[in-house]
């Protein structure tokens, strides 16, 4: 290589490191170290690797780049912007202007800027997910990876590679020590996923100082005992050795591949120590004009980029992303004459849309006074939805045989047979909903399931999910005291409250058959928003809907189910899931009281909340002060709704073992104590 190149090479490089340098200076704030130590490395995968068009951000077949190390973000946003990486509008289209402008850059962490503290999917174009809290990007990864080998498998004719894509996630030591890490590199070595990288920065600095005061073990030897290749890079500064183990990646069939790279924080160079200073805060004036120097740049500048820089990634990322999205395209364009029906799948799965029919099979559920249990009705409902959207896929946390979510007609997502629809996660709840994350943003419809008192294991990803608008479906079944025997441990009473306090999700909790099936009829056409059905394990009665309202009403979050004879009613029953039933039941023995009273279902208090005033005054009329909440869950929220002359009827403990009528009995879930309680609230007889 001659000098030219090496010089062109270096100044890209230092590019990189002085315009993260300057901005988090400027901002006051933030992390340094990361995006100086590892610029070498980004600029190679980048520059040299990444199969990324900077005009076209999301064509379907793009490799993935994720930035695990979230607080290394200015590393990226320097990327986005030295390489022209365009943004692009709502509906998925190039505007033309800079995603990261360097106007933005300066704007580092200021409010509304493109370039805020962690990497944000939909804020920034060319962030690929929201990433920070440590492990959750390296875990989403392998969602990413899976869902490249599901759609290969889908997609691919022959003569019609359509998907290869690799996805490389940047991971550093606090990655590396969180568990859900762990478990998303156990399931991806199992599932063979040849077409995942994750790169390393090993640098021992972490926030509280060297990672040796509380890390020691060999990661690389944990990675190798995965199955995973394992490759070393000693110096990050080192472009040919990175080169290397990046072409071995990319040679390597059978498994995934780790690559360490030994950096240290802050200057880059391997012969100089780094700090935890220059990890968790800015340089500092003299810091940074002492980096300036070790680079050879001019100490005073700030912002620079000189002259050159630009114009070599345009010759590198620039042209080869601009030629493989063009070529894959003009495929995409045959292969829709060829495989039409494909062709519109796939339209319709980048899209987030569903095909014409998807409801069709979709039939209501008898009257039944035993009735299903929430899971066994969800099932069916599932697969019928499943059978016309053919990019739904899913399974559980091990959890299969009881929350009922297996599909039929397919078998198991697994190395060498990724065209599957079921999978088997495995008890790694918090992986699985990171990974349901990575499949959904590359297209996949997702689902996972598991009992409900565990979605406390997956919650950071769930968190995730919301805050990106991402519509993957949890199914909690087992969701309330009602599970009986297994007692407090497995008894979710605190779970739904906090999961209504979660922004940008559905919580929904149905009746019965009818309003499961009309539960998914909300779900399935959802674009950006993640929902949890909660349901029961135990059978509920399927409501006579000729004698009370359509389960329609679960659209509109609640509805009345069942009115007062002359729609005037003395005292309201307000209640979700199993516990509807119970009001129905209240509300005959109010009646022969001569007590009228309204059962009302609220499966979804999210939606309901988006009713016009108008509605949920017709639902709750604010003259009846009168009302029971009943919930087999904590009481927290329910007041909004109870009102200062309401009553609850709620849990105040974890619950207890026994069996499931015993259980609802000794915590007050019976007609009978309902109707109590009404009866005390309205004054009694009328």
């Amino acid at each position: 290589m001659s000098d030219g190149s090496k010089h062109i090479e270096w100044l890209a490089i230092n590019t990189i490191r002085t315009l993260s340098i300057d901005a988090i200076q400027k901002a006051n704030s933030g992390h340094p170290g990361a995006p100086m130590g590892m610029a070498p490395v980004a600029y190679a995968l980048w520059q040299e690797r990444l199969r990324f068009d900077p005009n076209d951000p999301l064509w379907p077949n793009r490799d993935r780049f994720v930035l695990s190390a979230g607080h290394a973000s200015m590393l990226l946003y320097s990327l986005l912007h030295l390489t022209g990486v365009k943004a692009v509008d709502a509906a998925g289209q190039p505007t033309g202007d800079l995603s990261v402008p360097l106007d933005e850059i300066k704007q580092f962490r200021q409010l509304h800027s493109r370039c805020p503290g962690h990497p944000e999917y939909h804020l920034t174009t060319g962030v690929e997910t929201t990433t920070g809290p440590l492990g959750q990007g390296a875990a989403t990864s392998v969602g990413m990876a899976l869902a490249g080998k599901w759609m290969g498998e889908y997609f691919n004719k022959p003569a019609y590679e359509l998907f290869n894509y690799n996805v490389y996630a940047l991971a550093g030591d606090g990655c590396m020590m969180e568990g859900l890490t762990s478990e998303a590199a156990s399931l991806a070595a199992h599932l063979k996923l040849d077409n995942l990288c994750w790169i390393y920065d090993s640098n021992h600095i972490t926030i509280e100082g060297p990672t040796s005061l509380a890390f020691s073990e060999d990661v690389g030897a944990r990675f190798a005992a995965y199955g995973w290749q394992v490759l070393r890079v000693g110096d990050a500064n080192d472009l040919a050795e990175t080169r290397a183990a990046l072409s071995a990646f990319r040679s390597t069939t059978g498994r995934p591949t780790l690559i360490i790279v030994q950096s240290v924080i802050g200057f880059g160079a391997p012969t100089k120590q780094g700090t935890a200073k220059a990890h968790g805060e800015p340089l500092g004036d003299e810091e940074v004009k002492g980096a300036k120097r070790n680079y050879g740049w001019p100490e005073d500048a700030q912002f620079l980029v000189p002259d050159g820089v630009r114009a070599h990634f345009a010759a590198g990322i620039g042209a080869r992303g601009a030629e493989q999205s063009q070529a894959w395209r003009s495929r995409f364009e045959d292969y829709g004459r060829e495989y039409p029906e494909l062709a519109r799948h796939l339209a319709c799965m980048i899209t987030r849309q569903l095909p014409a029919g998807w409801d069709q099979d979709l039939q209501p559920f008898a009257t039944d006074a035993k009735g299903l249990a929430g899971r066994e009705a969800s099932s069916k409902v599932l697969n019928a939805v499943a059978a016309r959207v053919p990019w739904i896929v899913g399974g559980s946390a091990d959890l299969t045989p009881s929350t009922k979510t297996r599909l039929a007609n397919t078998g198991d997502v697994e190395a060498g047979a990724y065209g599957n629809r079921n999978m088997r996660f495995g008890i790694r709840e918090h992986a699985m909903g990171a990974i349901m994350n990575g499949l959904t943003l590359c297209g996949v419809r997702a689902y996972g399931s598991g009992f409900f008192v565990f979605s406390d294991y997956g919650r950071p990803s769930l968190r995730l999910a919301a805050l990106m608008g991402l519509p993957v479906v949890y199914v909690f079944t087992h969701d309330s005291i009602g599970v009986g025997e297994d007692g407090p441990t497995h008894q979710p009473v605190e779970q739904l409250p906090s999961l209504r306090a979660m922004p940008g999700l559905l919580t929904i909790r149905p009746a019965d058959a009818n309003e499961v099936l009309e539960a998914w009829r909300v779900i399935a056409p959802l674009t950006n928003e993640p929902v949890a059905l909660l349901l029961t394990r135990q059978a509920l009665p399927t409501v006579d809907r000729t004698a009370c309202a359509p389960a329609s009403g679960v659209a509109k979050g609640a509805y009345v189910l069942v009115d007062a004879p002359d729609g005037k009613p003395d005292v309201l029953l307000l209640a979700s899931g199993s516990e509807v039933a119970i009001c129905v039941e209240a509300r005959t023995q109010l009646l022969r009281e001569g007590i009228k009273a309204r059962v009302v279902s609220m499966p979804c208090w999210e939606l309901f909340e988006r009713q016009d005033r108008a509605y949920r005054d017709s639902v709750l009329p604010p003259a009846v002060s009168a009302r029971v909440g009943v919930e087999a869950a904590t009481t927290l929220g329910w007041e909004r709704y109870t009102g200062p002359d309401g009553a609850i009827i709620g849990m105040h403990s974890f619950g207890a073992s026994a069996p499931l009528k015993v259980v609802m009995k000794h915590f007050g879930f019976t007609p009978e104590h309902v109707a109590e309680v009404a009866r005390k609230i309205s004054g009694g007889r009328k």
